[in-house]
């Protein structure tokens, strides 16, 4: 749920309450299990300050818990002062999209006893896009950053089976990072830690097949269904449906699930 004006994906569809509310619905209804609510744009824009980002989502945040009882409610910042009044009015995880730059956000997370998403994000300002980034070894360094703040957030308090790993597609990366990043998503899952992965619609997959944002689809469920063969386990995405086909096929594929019916050769 984009609380924005100026999402690059939707342009500001569900900044409004009302449209926000039936996407929640439309999102649950085809299967969404967390719902995850961001007040600023993850790229440049006009200054969001944190107390216009907690006017966009805090309210919010208790009306999907009302209306929502059962959905895990997540949020998208790198505030402390957002974690906390968020927090106070119901999200389950918070998602730290920038690589803990605030470090009391993780302390928040562990004082009210919801998960938190650790990403790598290259070091990076908020809002700021990569310019010539280099690795030595980029999966090494995901490694590091990711497990140093997953560590550090079970050591505060956070439950360790609430903490996500993100790698941070786009997030302080070129296009090859991201791409490498999900070749080798396998040595993110090997750690044991949970891995989330947001994949949709985002820079490197346009860039990999020349597509602006609107037809960014077809590739996003490529990466999908790539990151589920590696053993990611949760998936931000904006085409809900469409994704938990592809999760499902991948799923019955590698024989974790049964088909849904099974007919054929049978009559």
């Amino acid at each position: 749920m984009n609380r924005t004006p100026d999402s690059f994906y939707d342009r500001g569809a569900t900044f409004r309450d009302e449209p926000a509310l039936a996407r929640v619905e439309q999102a649950v209804a085809e299967g969404a299990a967390i719902i995850d609510i961001g007040g600023v744009k993850a790229g440049p824009g006009e200054e969001v300050t944190a107390e216009e980002e907690a006017r966009r989502t805090v309210g919010f945040v208790a009306e999907v818990r009302r209306r929502f009882p059962d959905v895990i409610i997540s949020v998208d910042t790198w505030r402390a002062e957002v974690g906390e009044a968020v927090c106070e009015a119901g999200a389950d995880l918070l998602n730290d999209a920038w690589g803990g730059v605030d470090p009391g956000l993780a302390e928040v997370a562990a004082r009210h006893g919801v998960g938190l998403v650790c990403t790598h994000a290259g070091g990076v300002e908020p809002r700021t896009r990569p310019h010539r980034v280099t690795y030595d070894d980029v999966m090494t360094d995901i490694l590091d950053v990711t497990l140093g703040l997953a560590e550090r957030a079970v050591a505060l308090g956070v439950p360790r089976e609430s903490v996500l790993i993100d790698p941070g597609h786009d997030f302080g990366k070129n296009t090859r990072h991201s791409l490498e990043a999900t070749r080798r998503l396998d040595e993110m899952v090997a750690t044991g830690w949970p891995v989330l992965v947001s994949l949709s619609n985002k820079d490197f997959v346009g860039e990999t097949l020349d597509r602006p944002v609107k037809e960014r689809l077809i590739g996003t469920l490529a990466t999908t269904a790539v990151s589920a063969w590696l053993g990611a386990q949760v998936y931000r995405v904006h085409e809900v449906a469409e994704t938990r086909q592809v999760l499902e096929m991948v799923a019955s594929i590698a024989g974790h699930r049964a088909p849904a019916v099974a007919r054929r050769g049978l009559a």
